[in-house]
């Protein structure tokens, strides 16, 4: 039994050593694979030599693997993918058909996942979708939709901080005035009541010089946000004082300008007259306390009104400076300077009432607001 074994190792080493002898002849013989080729030629040449043989009939007990050389098991240019392992009875390139209680297995890799290019043939069809950004999907949700219909005014202390309503009033021009043999007083006042983006505003600018109300424009406005920093500004206005009274209509726009100019412009509209009133400040803050504010303002008509003392075209222009001081934000004295002038017929009308079309003068007072 003995003898027999070893004669059945000595036919396995003796068939394994040509099998290996035939293998390196078929390489020399083969032509080797042109540079940046894919080396299926020689893989080919040794799946064929190879095919056919039942390696389960072998019997490796007796061989000694030290003693091969690493050259012979030297695989890597073998192509597997042209190796039948399927058994006798196949056709080469065919795929092996799935043995009884083992799933199938499909090589094919570039099918199952999803034939991603560029490795190897095998791809993925795969698109991202934006990260940031866009216009919403059509089928998405309203924002508001998870109120379910819920307002504010169910909800008493639940607004949010735009929602929320705030008032002030602020005498931003309370002063006495004093220049050119004249002295008086000036008003320039605002109240609003509202929140971010509607409020109810109310204006109030006069002057009085020698005990008696020279000019007073009142307004009453509705107020309603349209951009960053910036809205407009709808209602009524009514001059009083020095003549006639007048009632307009007025419409314009206020905020802050480009290099944070506050700015207000508005037109007035009465009876086939129209009027226009510019308004531009800007603050310089030497320190968080001590600011230094110039102002221009003017007004413009479309018609005279000699009943009030008032010409067409440019009727007045007055420029200020007033330095502040705010002991706190919400009170803050100041001194400054004003001049102020009158043209074309408005000059005129001021001629014949014996009153000054150039006016210097300054001022001292305080700016409150609550």
């Amino acid at each position: 039994m003995k003898t027999a074994t070893t004669k059945t190792g000595a036919a396995v080493a003796l068939l394994i050593f040509g099998l290996v002898a035939a293998d390196a002849a078929s390489a020399q013989t083969t032509e080797p694979p042109k540079e940046g080729g894919t080396g299926q030629a020689s893989g080919t040449g040794r799946s064929k030599t190879m095919e056919g043989m039942d390696h389960s009939q072998m019997d490796h007990s007796h061989m000694d693997h030290t003693q091969m050389e690493k050259s012979q098991m030297d695989q890597s240019g073998m192509d597997h993918s042209q190796m039948n392992h399927a058994g006798d009875g196949q056709v080469q390139g065919a795929k092996p058909a799935p043995q009884q209680g083992k799933p199938s297995m499909d090589h094919s890799m570039g099918q199952a996942m999803g034939g991603m290019d560029g490795m190897g043939g095998m791809g993925h069809d795969m698109k991202m979708g934006p990260m940031q950004g866009g216009s919403p999907p059509p089928d998405a949700r309203d924002p508001d939709a998870y109120a379910e219909g819920t307002s504010f005014a169910r909800l008493p202390g639940n607004e949010m901080n735009d929602e929320m309503r705030f008032g002030r009033i602020l005498l931003d021009k309370f002063e006495y005035a004093k220049g050119d043999g004249e002295h008086g007083q000036n008003l320039d006042a605002d109240a609003w009541y509202g929140n971010d983006y509607n409020k109810a505003w109310f204006k109030a600018e006069g002057e009085r010089r020698g005990g008696h109300l020279q000019s007073l424009r009142t307004e009453a406005l509705w107020d309603r946000t349209f951009a960053t920093f910036w809205s407009t500004q709808l209602g009524v206005r009514h001059d009083s004082g020095g003549g006639d009274s007048r009632n307009w209509l007025a419409f314009g726009v206020r905020g802050l300008a480009p290099y944070w100019f506050d700015t207000e412009a508005t037109a007035y509209w009465s009876g086939g007259r129209l009027a226009a009133r510019f308004n531009v400040r800007y603050e310089l803050l030497f320190t968080q306390q001590l600011i230094l504010e110039p102002e221009v303002e003017a007004n413009l008509y479309s018609r005279a009104d000699p009943a009030r003392g008032v010409g067409s075209g440019l009727s007045d222009l007055e420029l200020g400076l007033r330095l502040r001081y705010e002991i706190r934000r919400q009170f803050a004295p100041y001194v400054g300077v004003t001049w102020a002038r009158n043209f074309g017929d408005t000059a005129d009308y001021a001629r014949e009432r014996r009153e000054r079309n150039k006016n210097t003068q300054i001022v001292a007072g305080v700016r409150i607001w609550f």
